[in-house]
């Protein structure tokens, strides 16, 4: 029944609504501050104005940036509130630097080798998205919060335990809770809470762009197809959403997963820029850090998650000349933004402002109106 009111809706109405004026104005401001951050951070790396420690934080900009943007998809989109994030990051991680690994005798084009590994990573991981989704999304608010916080330490956990290795012959071998014996240092891969290690680092920053322009790419289309708004709509009142014939199960696992697929691929990203990479990186913290961003962005607002996640990663990095007191100016940075973002005063200023150097205010106002009557149409 669902499907036939989706169908049902009125096609010029639909696109319309797909290519309408918000949908323009989002992805015109997102692509906008995805491409003028990338320029602006490859011209001050070229000049000399950016740092080699700055630098080494570009990968993980963009990194966060597509894991801030998958997050909204879940919390802003969907409107569960998810502390797992970080597991399903995880799995993308250790999965790329498995088969980056494996595929390094074979395959000699690295590029093709971190293609591959976004691939098989984004499958793992929403493969864990779908088995950790199925039992769950029948909860909501806290006692979601809670179980998917559970399953985000337990995936940590499983990584602490887990042994991958290349014998003599290239063979891939596997152990569990213990170490894999006749295997030197150069052919282990992962060696349970150490990690991965002797990762041959092969991601660049113009490919964790490409990588962040797609899952914005992704996010944004789902948004603004009828699955997006079957979501929403389930979202604003589920009771309603049911009452229409709208699977609401169906819809939410579908949101879950596409997320826990982009983050996996942000994963292994993240892990193949790094030449050692442990466990313990994915724990709660790095969970409720990506859920920080989506929050201080603005919940379901991508472009403002975007922000968000290139500052705070950004932040810690450029106040490391305070030393001990760097993590407190950050809080206290934090702290002044967020009561910033929720003022009605200076929300209401801001919106003013806003409207001031709006470019499409005129655009706007053009449509409402309507067209002047000539003689002969009036008469």
């Amino acid at each position: 029944m669902a499907d036939r009111i989706l169908k049902s809706i009125n096609t010029r109405g639909l696109k319309n609504a797909v290519r309408g004026s918000e949908y323009k104005k989002e992805a015109l401001i997102s692509y906008g501050i995805l491409i003028g951050g990338y320029i602006l951070l490859q011209l001050g790396a070229m000049t000399g104005l950016i740092g080699r420690n700055l630098q080494g934080q570009f990968v993980p900009i963009c990194v966060y940036v597509s894991l801030a943007i998958s997050l909204n998809l879940v919390v802003g989109i969907s409107g569960e509130l998810s502390l797992g994030h970080a597991g399903f990051m995880a799995v993308g991680a250790f999965t790329g630097a498995v088969v980056v690994r494996v595929l390094e005798n074979g395959i000699g084009f690295a590029p093709l080798r971190l293609l591959i590994a976004l691939l098989i990573s984004a499958a793992v991981a929403a493969l864990a998205g779908l088995i950790i989704g199925l039992p769950i999304l029948g909860l909501r608010g806290d006692y979601l919060a809670i179980v998917t916080l559970a399953f985000g330490e337990i995936i940590k956990n499983f990584m602490n335990v887990i042994y991958f290795a290349l014998d003599e012959n290239g063979h891939l071998k596997f152990a569990f809770n213990h170490e894999i014996e006749g295997i030197d240092n150069s052919g282990r891969i992962l060696t349970g809470p150490i990690g991965a290690t002797g990762v041959t680092k092969i991601a660049t920053f113009t490919y964790a762009a490409i990588l962040t322009a797609f899952t914005l790419f992704v996010v944004l289309n789902i948004k603004n197809s009828k699955q997006g708004r079957a979501i929403m709509a389930i979202r604003d009142n589920r009771i309603a959403g049911e009452s229409i014939g709208l699977n609401v199960k169906k819809y939410k696992l579908m949101a879950f997963v596409v997320s826990a697929s982009l983050a996996g691929m942000a994963g292994c990203m993240f892990g193949q820029n790094f030449s050692t990479l442990a466990p313990v990186k994915f724990n709660f913290n790095t969970s409720v850090l990506i859920l920080v961003f989506v929050v201080l962005g603005g919940i379901g607002n991508i472009w403002g998650g975007m922000i968000a996640a290139a500052l705070l990663t950004i932040l810690p990095e450029a106040l490391r000349q305070f030393s001990d007191y760097r993590m407190l100016v950050y809080s206290i940075v934090l702290i002044a933004v967020m009561i910033a973002t929720y003022n009605p005063t200076i929300k209401s200023r801001i919106s003013t402002l806003w409207d001031k150097v709006n470019p499409f205010k005129n655009k706007d106002k053009d449509k409402g109106k309507k067209p002047k009557k000539t003689g002969k149409e009036a008469a």
